[in-house]
């Protein structure tokens, strides 16, 4: 049984007349005639009763004929549903992003895109960027948010923004009356940094700001990068941070600029391998984000 034979059987039955059906179908009467038989055959059970003037439905063509107008919904939902995650206007994507991203950017991108694109499913994973990674290369999410630089065999990046470092100390120290900062004072200080492991490429970029400042930093604590700005606020140390940072408005906290002004970028990840429409389109957002 194929398609069009449903498709001829629900056209002679709404028709109730086999010439009527076949013009409705654009073929010829009697290979429409043929085609019902042979479903009818094909079935065991008569669908029709026929007279000189009409056909009328049996019991058993009732029956399939509710039945088929339900599969011929559904199949044209379905096809309408493919159309529009072919155009990336439905599915799901899930979005890697590092804790500080959720406080300068990440809800203004995703508001964005989902005003786009209400019918996606948006969820969001708060990971390490090196967990993103690991996530990007096995497919436990579509898109991640990382600091540069990564060189990841397999991944494709892009600039989402390039913003200054500034050196963060608690509100007491000596230096904060200064309006910019030399790295190279920063050399006798405590500081506070994230483990290694949760971003390698990122850790690394700024212990070599302080070795190009003449010093290896002296790390007396380690945290996530959101707890750095309480635990300099407490006193522990210092740190470097990004400057969308300061939207996090702590209390106990100063950010200054760095001689030289070292930054930092922010990039967009995801698989090389993907063809996703939905991913298409969520990195046009991310895009348009940038360029602002």
């Amino acid at each position: 049984m194929e398609l069009r034979h449903l498709r001829y059987f629900v056209a002679v039955a709404e028709e109730k007349h086999f010439g009527r059906a076949a013009a409705r179908l654009r073929i010829a009467q009697p290979p429409l005639s043929r085609q019902i038989q042979a479903l009818e055959n094909e079935l065991g059970f008569k669908l029709f009763e026929r007279t000189r003037r009409q056909v009328e439905l049996t019991a058993a063509g009732l029956v399939l004929l509710d039945h088929t107008r339900r599969v011929f919904d559904a199949l044209e939902l379905a096809v309408h549903e493919a159309d529009r995650a072919s155009r990336g206007e439905s599915g799901r994507v899930v979005v890697g992003y590092p804790s500080t991203f959720a406080y300068s950017g990440l809800p203004e991108l995703v508001r964005a895109f989902r005003s786009k694109f209400p019918g996606v499913e948006v969820v969001l994973r708060e990971l390490a960027p090196q967990l993103q990674v690991e996530a990007l290369r096995d497919g436990g999410i579509d898109v991640g948010f990382v600091r540069a630089p990564l060189s990841e065999p397999g991944l494709t990046t892009e600039l989402v923004r390039r913003e200054p470092l500034l050196a963060a100390l608690p509100s007491g120290h000596p230096l904060a009356s200064r309006k910019v900062i030399p790295l190279g004072l920063l050399a006798r200080e405590p500081f506070v940094m994230f483990p290694r492991v949760r971003g390698p490429a990122y850790f690394d970029h700024l212990v070599r700001l302080c070795n190009d400042a003449g010093f290896t930093p002296r790390i007396v604590q380690e945290a996530a990068q959101l707890d750095i700005v309480s635990l300099v606020a407490a006193g522990l140390g210092v740190s470097l941070l990004p400057s969308s940072m300061r939207k996090i408005r702590r209390a106990g906290i100063v950010l200054r600029p760095i001689v030289g002004n070292p930054r930092t970028d922010l990039l967009v990840a995801w698989s090389a391998r993907s063809s996703s429409a939905v991913l298409r389109e969520f990195l046009d957002v991310v895009r348009r984000y940038a360029s602002k």
